[in-house]
């Protein structure tokens, strides 16, 4: 019988805007450009996540991936439109959505307040 390990925490880097919108609870799923770093194998349900203000260790909270799927840029609302648009230059691309519960400060953000 093949024992399980479990993955590392899967470190999700973000700009200032995006990180206090997932820290206010506005902001639930993360959009990112679907390939080697951003898929089913890696964005797996239940994994655990890291989302940290740009690359620092002092702003970090800790939360846990429920849903992950693909979708092409051009099937998307207007708001997200826009923001692919924005990061990527154009919507004829495939994007990773991992949408993220049970965020809380990570532990070390919380020792550090």
């Amino acid at each position: 019988m093949k024992t399980k390990i479990a993955k590392k925490p899967l470190f999700i880097p973000l700009r200032s805007e995006h990180y206090e919108s997932f820290k206010a609870g506005k902001k639930s799923e993360e959009l990112r450009l679907y390939g080697q770093r951003w898929n089913e194998r890696t964005c797996t349900v239940g994994r655990g996540v890291v989302l940290s203000k740009g690359y620092g260790k002092k702003d970090r909270m800790t939360g846990e991936i429920w849903k992950f799927k693909r979708q092409y840029g051009t099937t998307f609302g207007s708001t997200y439109r826009a923001a692919i648009l924005s990061c990527y230059g154009t919507l004829d691309v495939w994007i990773a959505c991992i949408s993220i519960k049970n965020l809380q400060p990570s532990l070390d953000t919380a020792l550090i307040l």
